[in-house]
């Protein structure tokens, strides 16, 4: 049983790399699909509660944004893995941008969420992480955990 915490600003490429990833074997939780905190909880619950693999598909800026799904997924003793997307603001103003005009959000959502990011820590819970970078051929780079900054 493994849980998938993604970490990064709007437009950082999460989205599309749970799709890469893990669209064939993890269920998706996403605000953005779920529209609600409260509907989000609840998949949450249900996917702990029937030992389903999932992916969180947010910003999860903060530890506390982080540790509801920490929390829960080690109440029933899942796996749970975080990948921190390494991007710059601009990048992903640019990225944003891109996407079709009902898919973007406000750039001052980008800036505040960039405010408000706190690095993941094994300490949270976590039992491995990852960083994930875009090359320049707009792949993925998932890189193992370092400590420094």
């Amino acid at each position: 049983m493994e849980a998938v915490i993604l970490v990064g600003l709007q437009g950082a490429g999460k989205s599309s790399f749970y799709r890469e990833r893990f669209f064939n074997t993890h269920q998706r939780i996403s605000l953005d699909l779920l529209r609600t905190r409260h509907r989000e909880r609840r998949f949450l619950q249900f996917c702990v509660e029937t030992r389903l693999r999932f992916v969180v598909d947010n910003t999860n800026p903060t530890r506390a944004d982080r540790a509801v799904y920490i929390q829960a997924a080690k109440e029933v003793r899942f796996r749970v893995v975080g990948y921190h997307f390494q991007s710059r603001v601009e990048d992903c103003m640019r990225r944003n941008e891109n996407r079709p005009t009902p898919q973007r959000v406000p750039y001052q959502a980008i800036l505040g969420t960039a405010g408000r990011m706190e690095r993941p820590s094994i300490e949270e819970g976590f039992d491995e992480l990852y960083y994930v970078k875009i090359d320049e051929t707009c792949g993925f780079v998932v890189e193992g955990w370092r400590d420094e900054h």
